[in-house]
């Protein structure tokens, strides 16, 4: 059961949160002696310290002032979406004035002022949440069910196998090799994951999402509790053909695959079900078969075929352009396809922060610039036009 919610990946790498830093020139009292820090502590007058906390009175109002607004803001989005919804159950049209048409209030107040007191040093290290990567998902599959996944013997050979997927499941050139091209910037490989570079030394992971059509651990755990059935089937027809160690192996990977099917479907059907079994050791274990040279293009191709499916169910029989596929990859099918059964002068219209949760329409800086649901997929579209041209999609347009 796919997501209503925007996923984050290298289409949109500008979803990190924000740090402060501190000022130029600006001492730490944490890196000084204690003696020092005590004089810089009396030095903090009482004429500085009233008039900071005048600072604090003004910006605590005007942020206060502004969370009221906004909080109006948002609760509108909630409730025409809410609407919506009911609209679509009932097989009603949506009009206009079922989105809010007016941009998020945006706080244009004071900044909250420095305290003029040196803070006390925090002596607790930030933790950050573990964030698999490739290394930690093949030792797991090795640790729980004794399987390394059979990698390609080169780039070409993974991007043959999946457009022999892709074609035989319906997909068009264009869409796999213009996805491909947002999601991965048009040199992917079959293993690249969400943040990692080899071109940036200390770059690290900022999600699990990996290779062409970059999926999550939840990805992978749903796409194998709801189509891995079909996968066994696909494997099966194809030891059918192989003979002597091949066949053997591929009974091998079969038998494997069972056992993470009956292990991803031992949870609900749910989303928030999915996430959580994936962020287990198991779950990441499940997540490396998407570097499998026969399961991986299967997972990869599934990932975009649901959202095709998803809107002929609904009714939508035109097919769908690569960016408009990417709106369904990126946000979650329902969400996705609100946004292209709208008529294009309804897209000029409409801000894109109608498909948002606040907080991630807040930490996006490419919905936020392009503030329209056509100017959002006329920036996908541009960026697939671009990425298109380089050799790693080059490469995918000629596998097809």
């Amino acid at each position: 059961m796919r997501p209503h919610a925007i996923r984050y990946g290298p289409g949109y790498l500008a979803l990190a949160l924000l740090l402060i830093a501190p000022q130029a020139g600006a001492m730490d009292a944490a890196t000084l002696p204690a003696a020092t820090a005590g004089v810089m502590a009396q030095a903090a007058s009482p004429q500085a310290i009233a008039e900071y906390r005048r600072k604090l009175r003004e910006y605590q109002e005007a942020r206060a002032a502004f969370e009221q607004e906004a909080s109006a803001y948002w609760n509108s989005i909630a409730d025409k979406r809410r609407g919506r919804n009911a609209k679509r159950r009932d097989r009603q049209s949506i009009a206009l004035d079922d989105y809010v048409l007016t941009q998020p209030p945006v706080y244009a107040g004071p900044k909250r002022p420095a305290d003029p007191s040196p803070a006390e040093p925090d002596e607790t290290p930030r933790q950050r949440k573990t964030i698999p990567v490739v290394a930690d998902l093949l030792k797991a599959a090795l640790e729980h069910f004794q399987f390394t996944p059979q990698r390609p013997a080169d780039e070409v050979e993974f991007k043959r196998a999946y457009a022999r997927v892709a074609s035989a499941a319906g997909l068009t050139r264009e869409q796999a090799v213009r996805v491909y091209s947002f999601e991965t910037g048009g040199s992917g490989n079959h293993d690249m994951q969400s943040g990692l570079s080899a071109s940036r030394p200390g770059s690290r992971a900022i999600s699990t999402a990996i290779g062409y059509n970059q999926l999550l651990t939840t990805n992978s755990v749903e796409l194998l509790a709801e189509q891995g059935h079909e996968f066994v089937h696909a494997l099966t027809e194809k030891a059918a053909r192989l003979s002597g160690a091949p066949r053997q192996a591929m009974d091998r990977k079969i038998a494997v695959l069972k056992r993470m099917v009956a292990y991803a479907r031992s949870v609900p059907d749910e989303w928030a079900q999915h996430e959580k079994l994936g962020d287990t050791p198991q779950g990441w274990a499940l997540h490396a078969m998407v570097l499998d040279i026969d399961v991986g293009p299967l997972l990869q191709t599934h990932k975009l075929l649901t959202s095709v499916i998803f809107a002929r169910a609904k009714g939508y029989s035109r097919a769908l352009s690569a960016a408009e596929l990417e709106m369904m990859n990126l946000t979650g099918d329902g969400t996705g396809l609100d946004m292209v059964t709208m008529p294009q002068p309804m897209r000029e219209q409409v801000p894109t922060s109608n498909f948002f949760q606040r907080g991630g329409y807040e930490r996006n800086p490419v919905a936020i610039r392009n503030n329209t649901v056509a100017k959002l997929l006329d920036v996908t579209d541009r960026r697939m036009d671009s990425n298109s041209n380089l050799p790693g999609a080059k490469d995918l347009a000629a596998a097809f």
